[in-house]
């Protein structure tokens, strides 16, 4: 379908027309502050008693706009201590002509000394007074926003746990060693169940002698039996017989797979090597024997009975 000419324009004076007869709204500003997002990148502000100088900032900026100064201080030690050197923060400086707002020296700072601030009435007429010292930084901190509020079921933060926890109560805390309670003189039980009795201190303990006697004095029979009688178990504790050891050979570590059984067998004794046979020389056929001559002597048969008789 071919273009119908002047569509464009029509549609354009439509629009024009259509804004001409709606009623403006004009914003007031100055007098009237526009609303910004929680989250406005406006101005960096600073917290100068949070700030450690410990150069977090300064080194993992990009545009190496942030400048500090510090000097170092010794702190009077307390009793029994010694002196410790504290940094003290001389001069905190951002150029805002070459920042590049990335909030990264926000987000690296571990004692949140730096945030962020919804500000943007900052323009100079010069370039070189962006330049903001930390007294100015300072006067932003009025103007950052509170944190918004935490999500429904999600955990508190450790913070305002750690604030709502209670205190210590007096009772638990350290008391000095005058006025701690006594330690008990025993466990309840050791001395009832041995059958020991307490004694006053310096009292010489009791003697047991037989009841035949002396065992200096008595008969030699009574002595004897004495010393060989074992010493008495009534009073002293029971104790439990030992426990039998546990197999370590059948003790494996985790995963690992039980051995095959294995049959046992019998040595088997070394056989002596034996000595190769030399090999046997083939052996000649024998030749029958030729029959014996006529009257040889030894031949019965040829014999004539003359001779027998």
């Amino acid at each position: 379908m071919a273009p119908i000419p002047g569509e464009g324009l029509a549609k354009g004076l439509a629009v024009t027309l259509r804004h001409m007869l709606r009623k403006s709204e004009t914003q007031q500003y100055p007098e009237v502050k526009p609303d910004l997002p929680p989250r406005s990148r406006g101005v960096i502000a600073l917290v100068e008693e949070n700030c450690t100088v410990c150069m977090l900032c300064a080194r993992e900026c990009p545009d190496w706009c942030i400048y500090i100064d510090s000097h170092k201080e010794t702190l009077p030690a307390p009793e029994g201590g010694r002196p410790r050197a504290r940094n003290m923060l001389d001069r905190f400086a951002i150029d805002f002509s070459l920042c590049m707002y990335c909030g990264i020296c926000i987000e690296v700072c571990p004692f949140d000394a730096l945030f962020w601030s919804p500000e943007f009435e900052y323009s100079e007429y010069d370039i070189r007074d962006l330049l903001q010292e930390k007294d100015r930084l300072g006067e932003w901190v009025a103007t950052v926003p509170p944190p918004p509020p935490h999500e429904i079921g999600a955990e508190p933060p450790k913070e305002s746990s750690a604030g709502s926890r209670p205190a210590r109560p007096a009772d638990t805390a350290r008391r000095p060693a005058g006025d701690r309670p006594p330690r008990p003189a025993a466990r309840p039980g050791t001395a009832a169940e041995s059958g020991a009795e307490e004694r006053p201190a310096g009292t010489p303990a009791e003697e047991t002698t037989p009841p035949g006697g002396d065992t200096a004095n008595g008969p030699s029979g009574e002595s004897a039996s004495a010393k060989d009688r074992p010493p008495s178990t009534e009073g002293a504790p029971r104790r439990e017989p030992p426990r039998p050891m546990r197999d370590i050979r059948s003790i494996r570590p985790p995963g690992a797979l039980p051995k095959k059984p294995t049959t046992p067998t019998t040595p088997t004794t070394p056989t002596t090597p034996t000595t190769p046979t030399t090999p046997t020389t083939p052996t000649t056929p024998t030749t029958p024997d030729a029959p014996d001559a006529p009257g040889s002597p030894g031949d019965p048969a040829k014999d004539g009975p003359g001779e027998d008789a």
